[in-house]
């Protein structure tokens, strides 16, 4: 896990006063929404333009940046697509860093209450789905469903779950089709069913059935001293208690 923080930069002096700073362009996973608006908030608060941000898939968020779009900021959901715009020179690999981490867990719409599930080896999420579909990210790309796949996969389930899979564009989505009542389960972060009030927590998936989660920050290629300064804001302490708040885990 990358963990280097990075020092805040000084303002750019031209002619004896600061430069006006150009708004800092943030590409952000979907499930950091709530949590990061509140930061750009303390941000905006401290005198700095506010950012722009941008949320959808970290998929998609990195192919808009392979492919030219202006981000400044790449907030990962996790470290494979982070990994995907390293390869590719996009990024600045000593600016990296994972400040904080999140949980998988399943969900049901809060009506009808549902009793508690610990989801283990021998959970049939088929039965608990009766006869329903199991919303998730699409495993094919999106981050939350690639922990879905390696939690089935630990459950031994996700040849029998694969097909009945409702699979999403991003987490909020597949969030979203829990809360209709389009599907009678989920699997989410544990941070986004806590931002709803149309999902139920049936229970909490064991952190040893998936890789660890964890959201890798970095700046791109063309990043100023704006967003250095941004990026030290959200992964140092003045961040942790709003990401604690929201929560996520902090790295240790």
């Amino acid at each position: 896990m990358h963990r280097r923080l990075i020092l805040a930069a000084p303002a750019l002096l031209l002619g004896g006063g600061a430069v006006a700073q150009q708004p800092v362009t943030v590409f952000a996973a979907a499930s950091l929404t709530d949590a990061l608006r509140a930061l750009a908030r303390d941000w905006a608060a401290e005198g700095h333009s506010p950012p722009r941000l941008s949320f959808a898939a970290s998929s998609a968020l990195a192919r808009q940046i392979e492919q030219g779009a202006g981000a400044d900021l790449f907030l990962s959901a996790d470290e494979p697509w982070m990994d995907y715009l390293q390869a590719r020179d996009l990024i600045r690999p000593e600016s990296r860093v994972s400040p904080v981490g999140n949980a998988l867990v399943l969900v049901a719409p809060t009506t009808p209450a549902r009793p508690p599930v610990t989801p283990a080896r021998n959970t049939d999420l088929l039965a608990l789905a009766a006869g329903g579909r199991i919303a998730t990210g699409d495993p094919a790309h999106v981050p939350a469903g690639r922990y879905a796949r390696a939690a089935l996969e630990w459950m031994g389930q996700w040849q029998a779950v694969s097909p009945r899979l409702a699979r999403a564009d991003n987490v909020r989505s597949a969030l979203l089709l829990v809360e209709r009542g389009e599907a009678p389960l989920g699997i989410v972060y544990a941070t986004d069913a806590a931002a709803s009030t149309g999902v139920t927590v049936l229970g909490s998936f064991p952190a040893e059935s998936h890789p660890p989660i964890t959201y890798p920050f970095a700046l791109t290629r063309r990043a100023g001293a704006e967003a250095t300064t941004l990026l030290a804001f959200l992964a140092g302490p003045e961040a942790a208690a709003t990401w604690q708040r929201f929560g996520f885990a902090l790295a240790r």
